[in-house]
């Protein structure tokens, strides 16, 4: 903890406490906005059957809800920054909750088409008032660790999620929803009493880093603050870079993801059961794998991600490069090859938010990682119709050469981010 909010022993106990609370609450409320987001995913095969709903409308419906859930990220990256966090994020996950009623309800491709499309957008609110929560709580020096403990709620949620809707798809796929929602509206109540928003929200010392300034209280309508945004935001080259890094990580994550089951029986020949479980371990061995990034980020770079990023990048390309040129009809060894792709590739996907925040200070956290969120999840064009593309005209061996080549570019962007401080507390005064 920073030595500024150790003003007495019981402040500094008082300090930990809600320290360890705000970072449990968050990782519980981000695990249920995936409860009511990657439901879908399982009720798609019933609903084609069900509702005769093409793949190409399924599809669509994912694209879509992805690019709006970037740009949601990123235009309410601005407002997060300005607003309650805890108000905000349990607003988000509500409106998610009505949505995913909505759609729940429908039976034409245009009403879940536009419940969906709803969905996407206020399940960007849940992203950014987390942001915020983290920069007000935790110091600059232990940021990365702690949010990367934070970031396997991303994990956790969509384990959760897959696995309870997996059970309950069989009662019919609009139990998917409704019983997500149910749970969610139970899972707001808890979020709203557990957050609060910042330290001085609860009679505590805000955290203080040279050259800082106490951004709780600033007046973010003045022409100074957007001048800071511009300038130390959409000015700042090294967020650019790792925004366009995020653009090509998430290709990478989300090929796999949405297209690993199908690449597994298509072109290994695996059964769907095999290439569930080794997706799976994708997932786990992502969530390994961000806990270690954040660590070194802290301990062996100084805070400075894009390094870290750097070699999780190279060791993303090893892995998917051993998993595509080595010849096996063996599950165990494809799943130990996947699962080092997953563990190199979440460690980036973790520490890009934190590097945003932690060079835009706290006065603009939640806008610098609606920027970063934005490039991710425009991906979706690329990882979800253009891949599908590229298959369909050149098959798997073309399919993967691309994903090498975008894992590369990725690398290419951090390496520009390299020379970048580990936060801009120092150029932060007004």
């Amino acid at each position: 903890m920073n030595d500024s909010v150790a003003d007495s022993p019981e402040v500094a106990k008082r300090f930990r406490y809600w320290q360890t609370r705000t970072l449990i609450a968050a990782m519980f409320g981000y695990a249920a906005f995936y409860f009511v987001r990657k439901n879908l995913s399982i009720a798609m095969p019933a609903m084609q059957e069900d509702l005769h709903i093409t793949k190409a409308d399924l599809g669509l419906f994912l694209t879509l809800h992805g690019v709006l859930y970037g740009l949601s990220k990123f235009l309410n990256g601005p407002l997060a920054d300005r607003v309650n966090a805890r108000y905000f994020m349990v607003a988000g996950l509500m409106l998610s909750v009505g949505a995913n009623v909505f759609f729940g309800m429908s039976s034409t491709v245009l009403l879940l088409g536009v419940a969906w499309l709803i969905n996407g957008w206020v399940q960007g609110m849940g992203f950014p008032p987390v942001c915020r929560l983290m920069t007000h709580w935790f110091p600059p020096d232990k940021l990365a660790t702690k949010m990367s403990i934070w970031n396997t709620s991303h994990s956790i949620g969509a384990w959760v999620a897959v696995v309870f809707c997996g059970y309950i798809v069989g009662f019919g796929w609009r139990w998917c929803f409704f019983v997500p929602a149910m749970l969610c509206t139970m899972a707001g109540v808890v979020l709203f009493i557990l957050l609060r928003d910042t330290p001085s929200s609860v009679g505590l010392p805000e955290i203080k880093e040279e050259g800082a300034i106490d951004s709780h209280k600033e007046d973010k309508t003045t022409a100074e603050y957007r001048h800071f945004v511009r300038t130390h935001v959409f000015g700042n080259p090294y967020l650019w870079f790792i925004s366009f890094a995020n653009f090509f990580v998430y290709i990478l994550r989300f090929a796999i993801l949405d297209w690993g089951p199908t690449l597994l029986k298509e072109a290994k020949g695996f059964s769907l059961q095999n290439a569930g479980w080794i997706v799976a371990g994708f997932e786990v061995s992502g969530l390994i794998g961000m806990l270690l990034a954040g660590w070194v980020t802290d301990r062996v770079f100084g805070g400075r991600g894009s390094r870290t990023c750097v070699f999780c990048m190279i060791g993303a390309i090893a892995a998917m490069l051993a998993f595509w040129q080595i010849p096996t009809q063996s599950p165990a060894l494809s799943a130990v090859l996947l699962g080092a792709a997953g563990f190199f590739i979440y460690g980036p996907q973790a520490l890009i938010g934190i590097t945003a925040a932690n060079m835009a200070t706290k006065r603009a956290a939640a806008t610098a990682a609606g920027l970063t969120g934005l490039f991710g999840y425009l991906s979706t064009v690329v990882s979800g119709w253009g891949l599908g593309k590229v298959v369909d005209l050149a098959g798997w061996n073309v399919a993967f050469g691309v994903l090498l080549g975008i894992g590369a570019l990725g690398t290419f962007m951090f390496i520009l981010a390299w020379p970048a401080k580990a936060h801009g507390y120092a150029e932060a005064k007004p």
